[in-house]
């Protein structure tokens, strides 16, 4: 264990990775009641997102600004369950059609769809709510990179994508639950997970998983495959050139983007207890790639960071000035780009981490980094 954290992580970033350990599973918990850890639970799923994209958009530059396809997808697959798990016989007993979600009821559906019925499994559902995303995701993936598709072609076709589902989930009311969504969401295999104490087992579950993927996504930068996708970035003809196939690539690095996002949704689902078309959509889904952006595209903990702090502003403005907090996030967001193009991240390289080296050098603890996440210029350098 010790070893492959050795080579996983240099010394500064095992610092990283533990001061952010201490704030999400000490200093949160500790220092917030349970309604506002709730909230920053909901805010760490969108952290799957960013994270994700890092690999994509920071690594492989991949721009995707249909992200929220595959949060919503994870978070449709978890709600699917917990609605037939509050819909029994005993619970819709006053509805023309027991035993069906109510929304199904209101629209005169008179029998579950075939394709709700294999979510009665929970098994299936965490299954389903890996694969349906990961399939979408490598269905479009292998129809853009095959052809060659890429940079602001590829970032306008997601977005597409993602007002299409949208549209779809709305105009399919009867079986999505439409605008409003799949809601009333109570128990999880019998677990009431509306109390105090299941929210902060929740927190602590979305945490531990976060940090999962946070292990796995530094695995893949630290590899050859993550060297390969910064060549891909700043080079990509060269790359075709020596022999790789950069489409197989790039559709893995999509891929497991968005299987990130997917987690993020259900584990959002669970926490707040409802999924609808309006975490789906092109605006949320830029709003993803905006915490990517403030956190950092080349830094997988600026992504946590990004968006833990761009929704904690963005509760904090619209509960303090509800008709401006849109212009505050639009002003974040373009100040940081203009000013900080590498985010908050690029902050820390800039004025902490030299002092933090210097510090471990003296210490005579410091190694070299086996395979950063450069940025372009300093790829380019």
């Amino acid at each position: 264990m010790t070893s492959f954290a050795n080579r996983t992580f240099t010394s500064a970033e095992i610092i990283g990775f533990l001061v952010l350990a201490a704030l999400i599973f000490v200093v949160l918990p500790l220092g917030l009641d349970t309604f506002r850890l709730n909230l920053f639970g909901k805010y760490l799923t969108y952290a799957f997102v960013a994270l994700g994209l890092v690999l994509c958009w920071g690594a492989g530059g991949i721009l995707s600004l249909g992200q929220g396809v595959f949060f919503g997808l994870g978070g449709y697959c978890m709600a699917m369950f917990l609605k037939l798990e509050a819909s029994s016989p005993e619970n819709t007993a006053i509805q023309s059609t027991p035993g069906i979600p109510d929304f199904m009821d209101w629209n005169q559906v008179t029998a579950l769809p075939w394709w709700w019925e294999p979510f009665h499994s929970f098994a299936f559902t965490i299954f389903a709510v890996i694969a349906v995303p990961t399939a979408l995701a490598f269905i479009i993936g292998i129809a853009m990179f095959r052809r060659r598709v890429g940079g602001v072609y590829f970032a306008i076709i997601t977005q597409a994508i993602a007002a299409i589902l949208t549209i779809l989930i709305i105009g399919q009311q009867g079986y999505t639950g439409g605008v409003n969504g799949i809601t009333d969401l109570r128990t999880l295999h019998g677990w009431d997970i509306r109390t105090d104490d299941a929210k902060v087992i929740l927190y602590f579950v979305n945490a531990v998983l976060l940090f999962g993927c946070l292990v796995a996504a530094q695995f893949v930068r630290r590899s050859k495959l993550g060297r390969l996708l910064i060549a891909i970035r700043d080079q990509e003809d060269r790359v075709r050139f020596s022999g790789y196939d950069v489409a197989n690539f790039k559709v893995f690095v999509f891929c497991l983007g968005s299987a990130f996002a997917a987690i993020g949704g259900a584990m959002f689902t669970l926490q707040v207890g409802f999924m609808s078309p309006t975490l789906v959509g092109i605006v949320p889904s830029i709003e993803m790639v905006i915490f990517c952006a403030v956190g950092g595209r080349y830094s997988i903990f600026g992504a946590v960071y990004g968006a833990l702090l761009v929704n904690w502003a963005k509760t904090t403005f619209s509960e303090s000035f509800p008709e401006l907090w849109l212009f505050a996030m639009g002003a974040l967001f373009i100040g940081v780009v203009l000013a900080f193009p590498q985010g908050l991240a690029g902050l820390y390289a800039e004025h902490v981490e030299p002092h933090l080296k210097r510090l471990l050098r003296r210490s005579g603890d410091v190694r070299p980094a086996p395979g950063a996440t450069p940025a372009p210029d300093a790829a380019a350098e």
